[in-house]
């Protein structure tokens, strides 16, 4: 059986740029209908922080005068010019008014953190450019993950009341096309009836691939569950790039959002923290191979541990090390894991050995600590003899570690954490031009098709530019919102 539905805009999913399409649309005048595969709205979103604005209130009455301008310059030559720049400028140009977008939504943020004296070495982390806007979250807390489910609520509250219509369990399964145009969306619901819905405008908002491990092997090379372990969320397998090249998408670059992490790491959340911080990084070798202190720069540090060996590396730290977090708290914060890292350390390490978690070691001996890693042990031992050498020098000749973070391996007993490469998600694969509409590999629009978020995320050159944090979140929404404006013009222009 097939039901024919009509309205000015199909969105094909409901996650954060999808329900920023929707809004727009519907704010500009358009009928709107949102399938989503999911039951709910929000997707990876909910699992969030907040997004990027650039020349906010938040900012300015913290002293942080940013520019979009300032933040077009920092960005474009990050990605070496690897990018659109129209879009990238109208991308920044429109943050700070999409902040008050959602405030007016009822979404309330923390004030930024401002980083006015950070070190030398962290400068490439988001901190010395406080652009994130942390979502409060509902009911009190601090900044941290999964905070921006708030947004979620007030943004589906928001399209709700002006009527958009939301289909879930409804995934989409194909674009209509007519003439060159996009004229609709073909979708399925939970009891496996289709469901036709003719419009004059369709928005592809499905997140990227990051739960397809088979399109990562194939597009990117990483084998999930033994060199990658990112972010999987259930249903963002890619259906909505592969719908729009089966109707003459071009193809942009695809990539993940790299950064590192152990397995399952949400279950030993304070281990994973708290070996982020700049001990001793050795490779499957039993040899450094970065400058530890690099460390609170995910990204970096990500691309550097694809570059190991199998894609993994171990963080180790001794006794001493232990006892001088514990009495003088870590050195690095990274507003993901908090401070209080060391505190209960030793509980932590009972905790998942009880669990049976098979990538912490712990032991009396160093030798001991790499047979249990897989380290090459000669090297291992070697390794540490060099650096325990440079700590007493207070210079490292390798790789300019910073030397106030030049502490020996030395007193037992050891531990050691196993970290892969990691990643937040997919971006790209749909080539857009900066109206978010869908063009051919020649660079044609395809009248009506629009792609946003993820999707068509193709901004950020060959890494993820944590100098300036919130991105993915924030062109997620701006996108959104320019999609449905866009669409609403060429509408009214049919």
């Amino acid at each position: 059986m097939r039901t024919i539905m009509k309205t000015d805009m199909a969105v094909v999913a409901a996650g954060l740029s999808g329900l920023a399409a929707a809004i727009s649309a519907a704010e500009n005048g358009l009928s709107v209908i949102a399938v989503e595969k999911a039951s709910g709205t929000g997707g990876a979103a909910n699992m969030g922080m907040g997004p990027l604005g650039i020349g906010t209130r938040q900012q300015k009455e913290n002293a942080f005068n940013m520019t979009p301008g300032e933040a077009f310059r920092i960005h474009m030559n990050f990605v070496h010019w690897n990018a659109d720049g129209r879009l990238v400028h109208d991308y920044y140009f429109k943050s700070a008014s999409t902040i008050e977008w959602l405030e007016d939504m009822g979404v309330e943020f923390f004030p930024p953190i401002t980083a006015y004296a950070v070190s030398e070495r962290q400068r490439a982390y988001a901190t010395a450019y406080p652009t994130g806007h942390c979502v409060k979250p509902e009911g009190g807390g601090m900044p941290g993950p999964r905070c921006a489910g708030t947004m979620i609520k007030r943004m589906t509250e928001r399209a709700l009341e002006l009527g958009v219509k939301f289909l879930f369990q409804t995934p989409a399964k194909k674009i209509l096309m007519e003439d060159g145009k996009a004229v609709g969306i073909l979708a399925v619901d939970a009891e496996g009836n289709e469901i036709e819905i003719r419009s004059k405008a369709v928005v592809i908002a499905t997140g990227g691939f990051g739960d397809n491990p088979k399109l990562i092997k194939e597009r990117l090379g990483y084998e999930w569950g033994k060199d990658l372990f990112s972010f999987r969320i259930p249903g963002m397998t890619g259906d909505g790039i592969d719908m729009a090249w089966e109707v003459g998408a071009g193809h942009s670059n695809m990539m993940m959002e790299l950064m590192y992490q152990c397995p399952d790491n949400m279950n030993v959340f304070t281990l994973d923290g708290a070996f982020r911080q700049p001990c001793l990084f050795v490779n499957r070798h039993g040899e450094r191979f970065m400058n530890e202190d690099g460390a609170i720069n995910s990204t970096f540090t990500g691309n550097a541990i694809v570059r190991q060996p199998g894609h993994v590396v171990v963080s180790v730290l001794d006794s001493k090390m232990v006892k001088y977090y514990k009495r003088n708290g870590v050195d690095f914060v990274d507003h993901v894991h908090g401070c209080d890292l060391f505190s209960h350390f030793e509980d932590a390490v009972s905790q998942a050995q009880a669990m049976g978690y098979e990538y912490l070691y712990c032991a009396d001996t160093l030798e001991d600590l790499a047979e249990q890693a897989g380290l090459d042990v000669e090297r291992f031992l070697n390794t540490v003899e060099e650096y325990n050498e440079m700590c007493e020098d207070r210079y490292d000749g390798l790789f300019e570690k910073d030397p106030q973070y030049m502490r020996p391996i030395e007193k037992g007993p050891f531990y050691a954490l196993k970290y892969f490469a990691g990643a937040y998600g997919t971006l790209g694969g749909i080539r857009i031009n900066y109206k978010t509409e869908v063009v051919t590999d020649e660079d044609e629009v395809i009248p009506g098709l629009y792609a946003v978020g993820s999707d068509a995320c193709n901004i950020f050159g060959d890494c993820y530019p944590f100098t300036l944090g919130g991105n993915t979140m924030g062109f997620c929404l701006n996108t959104g919102r320019m999609a449905g404006e866009y669409a609403a013009e060429f509408i009214e222009n049919i």
